[in-house]
């Protein structure tokens, strides 16, 4: 079987609203991607939760498909900020509301972004870009990126391994 693709994910809340602010649906994300690391379902390499969309570096693993596990980990985390948003705030989930024939609420917009990363630079070019996502421009969630606890930078800068064990540092697909 070829060497599976690391691949640079892009996923946007709807609608671009601001609903990863909130630091319960940031560890609904890491706990989900700790299940499918765990499962043997992907390997991530890097990761950033921002305010309405997040980026990883994630490789599927096994026969795992990438459409499905990438299906699977949206439907997921989405199912559950929306039966918290049921529970907590009523009014925001109205936002979210799209009356499609397959659901009533819609979390995440659809075609979700999947790049192959085809080469080491490129990997490496993506790593600095999500990485440095908190501290650009119109975001400016911290000064320094490194306080910028929902991210996977600490892992790599600062050798913080225990902060999201399920990380793979990226040269392991290089070895």
């Amino acid at each position: 079987m070829e060497s599976k693709q690391i691949y640079f994910f892009t996923a946007t809340i709807l609608g671009w609203k601001p609903l990863l602010k909130n630091n319960n649906y940031k560890q609904i994300i890491i706990d989900s991607l700790a299940y499918l690391v765990e499962q043997k379902r992907c390997k991530v390499y890097a990761f950033v939760i921002m305010p309405n969309h997040i980026h990883m570096l994630w490789q599927m693993q096994g026969d795992h498909k990438k459409e499905n596990v990438q299906r699977d980990f949206l439907k997921f985390t989405g199912q559950m900020m929306k039966t918290d948003l049921e529970k907590s705030n009523p009014a925001l989930l109205q936002e979210f509301y799209v009356n499609l024939k397959d659901r009533k609420y819609q979390i995440w917009q659809r075609n979700s972004l999947a790049i192959a990363m085809f080469s080491r630079e490129v990997m490496e070019q993506k790593l600095d870009y999500i990485h440095s996502n908190p501290v650009q421009g119109k975001w400016m969630l911290v000064n320094d990126l490194l306080d910028y606890k929902y991210s996977s930078v600490r892992y790599y800068e600062i050798d913080a391994y225990e902060e999201y064990p399920f990380l793979s540092h990226y040269m392991e697909y290089y070895e």
